[in-house]
């Protein structure tokens, strides 16, 4: 089938277009949708660990980790690789997306000790989560009110988060949360390593569109050892500036795959279905609307690779206006595959027999999380000295 999914002239090495290939082949042989109902209880349960420890065993779960903890050795370009081909393949594993944006904090800020326990358990198949989000901080991360205080040795963690992505598949959670009080609301934010199992923290599921993928998290008097702090105390708010070119790129490399899926499924209808005679991708209406989606792929994909290109050149760098650009476009670009893929499919798009309602469902959430379309849109705005 004829698409835009051309490797040999966006600027990869022969060894990358190998190993993209490779995932997209083991994708094709292992998931697509019937599969994936099959692996994940109806499409409830998005993230299926055998399928990770597969995908592990071959190496690619540690793409984006030091070889001295277990991984690769790749970067932020080939966990992008990864990330597009999995979610175009439609591959059970959700919780990888945040697993890999712990993996980047770690990476920065992990003592010797939290890198080769966690990062030796996510190149082996395991997952991780990160708690920002509380019910009165989503965008104003600054807001959060969760506490940890050392007492007698061990930060004693309360409060309440919410919109946890997979938390209920991490072995750890870093949570986002206050262990002082500053002149200004950025001041005093930590990040300290809580077990999924301590004593003290519930895990609650949160029904979504998209079925139980995130959670909301009661910590009442949680205790966990001093060394659980991930970096500096009261660093947390550096930390997370930190990491955005990371989390955003992660983020947009995801959904530039779930756009993909969608074009290509609405691609095939198009040339498959008849209507007054002839397939519905020969009347110009619709050749014109895959035009456009064609051509708005190729540059969301040229853009996250060049974002990841530029901060595995210099991780040190902060790329507030091409990381959120990427974020934006991408995340956008899924929500409108998806919807111009229900309105070419008709009646079939919106059927729970066919896939596309889910590409919507899932779709719609990647402008909320990780920081929202309009947020995106302001950060781009400040950067232009607006």
């Amino acid at each position: 089938m004829a698409t835009v999914h051309s490797d040999s002239h966006l600027g990869l090495s022969e060894e990358q277009q190998d190993f993209a290939r490779a995932v997209r082949d083991f994708c094709a042989r292992e998931c697509g949708p019937e599969r994936l109902k099959e692996l994940t209880d109806g499409f409830e349960d998005l993230h299926h660990a055998a399928t990770a420890r597969r995908m592990a065993e071959l190496g690619w779960y540690g793409v984006a980790i030091d070889e001295a903890y277990g991984g690769s050795g790749g970067g932020l370009l080939e966990a992008c690789l990864f990330l597009e081909e999995t979610a175009r393949g439609e591959a059970p594993i959700g919780a990888y997306a945040v697993t890999l944006i712990v993996v980047g904090a770690l990476t920065r800020f992990g003592t010797e000790e939290q890198k080769r326990r966690l990062l030796g358990h996510v190149a082996e198949g395991g997952a991780l989560a990160i708690a920002m989000s509380e019910p009165e901080a989503g965008s104003d991360v600054g807001a959060l009110q969760t506490r940890a205080e050392l007492r007698d040795g061990e930060w004693v963690l309360d409060g309440t988060k919410t919109w946890c992505s997979y938390a209920h598949k991490a072995q750890e959670i870093l949570i986002v949360c206050r262990t002082d009080r500053g002149e200004s609301k950025h001041e005093g934010l930590s990040m300290i390593l809580v077990p999924r199992e301590a004593e003290g923290l519930t895990v609650t599921p949160i029904d979504t569109l998209g079925g139980k993928e995130t959670n909301e998290l009661h910590l009442a008097g949680c205790r966990v050892g001093a060394d659980a702090l991930l970096g500096e105390e009261g660093h947390g708010w550096t930390q997370l500036m930190a990491g955005l070119n990371y989390e955003r790129v992660i983020l947009a490399a995801s959904a530039l795959g779930l756009a993909q899926r969608a074009f290509d499924e609405a691609l095939a209808y198009s040339k498959e279905r008849r209507q007054f005679g002839r397939s519905i991708g020969s009347f110009q209406a619709t050749q014109h609307k895959f035009a456009d989606l064609a051509t708005d792929l190729v540059q969301a994909r040229l853009l996250v690779r060049a974002v990841a290109t530029m901060t595995d050149a210099d991780p040190e760098r902060m790329l507030p206006q091409e990381a959120s650009m990427a974020k934006l476009a991408c995340t956008e670009l899924a929500k409108r595959c998806a919807l111009e893929g229900m309105q070419i499919m008709g009646g079939y798009g919106y059927a729970t027999e066919y896939p596309m309602e889910r590409y919507l469902r899932s779709a719609v959430v990647t402008t909320i999380f990780g920081g929202t379309s309009e947020i995106q849109r302001n950060i781009i705005a400040k950067t232009l000295g607006l």
